[in-house]
């Protein structure tokens, strides 16, 4: 995770965040475990909650605010390159500051807020492809999974749907290997990162 500086900045920000990230390190485009994090401010300034018209919204980061990538550990010195760099996104500028690495956690309950999803997919269709998924990618079949809201992603070539879903009874290395891989996509879109839910119980 990084500090950063900036007055302002778009609610829907994941193109123009990812399009400043891969200028500075184009390296994030072929390297298949790189995320980058969505920039989330307190609920209260609509980090959560966003606006139907997000396009033309705003966020205040706070000076608490992050600029978080997950990377594996071979490229956390290569991303450090960041460090005084300022970033444009739609005319707002970004400052990175200091950087300071964090570990993945094992939690039971992890929940993504973006996973992209296919125009016209229903959200069974969407949840039975996710499930595929997570099988190949590690064996496991999983027994708890709730589908949220969705939320659109624009971006120049269309808007891109996404659902939260939530995954819970997670053992360990299910959950860490999920939170590495990521799933659907768009990873550097901030789509298909986990985080650990840690504000709810899992519920059948």
């Amino acid at each position: 995770g990084f500090s950063m500086s900036c007055k302002q900045l778009p609610i829907d920000h994941a193109w123009l965040l990812a399009q400043a990230l891969t200028q500075q390190l184009p390296w994030l485009i072929d390297e298949p475990l790189a995320h980058i994090h969505p920039i989330q401010v307190a609920i209260s300034s609509n980090g959560w909650n966003r606006p139907d018209d997000a396009q033309h919204q705003v966020l205040v980061p706070s000076r608490r605010t992050r600029l978080y990538l997950r990377l594996p550990k071979p490229r956390i010195e290569d991303a450090k390159a960041l460090c005084g760099k300022t970033l444009s996104l739609g005319g707002y500028g970004l400052t990175v500051g200091e950087a300071k690495a964090k570990l993945l956690q094992n939690y039971p309950v992890i929940s993504a807020r973006y996973v992209a999803s296919h125009d016209q997919e229903t959200e069974d269709d969407f949840m039975q492809r996710i499930a595929h998924e997570i099988h190949h990618l590690t064996g496991i079949k999983i027994k708890k999974m709730l589908c949220g809201k969705s939320y659109q992603l624009h971006r120049p070539a269309g808007a891109l749907l996404t659902r939260h879903l939530m995954i819970a009874d997670l053992d360990n290395d299910t959950c860490i290997q999920l939170q590495q891989q990521g799933l659907g996509g768009e990873r550097l879109l901030g789509c298909g990162l986990f985080l650990p839910h840690k504000g709810i119980k899992a519920q059948d």
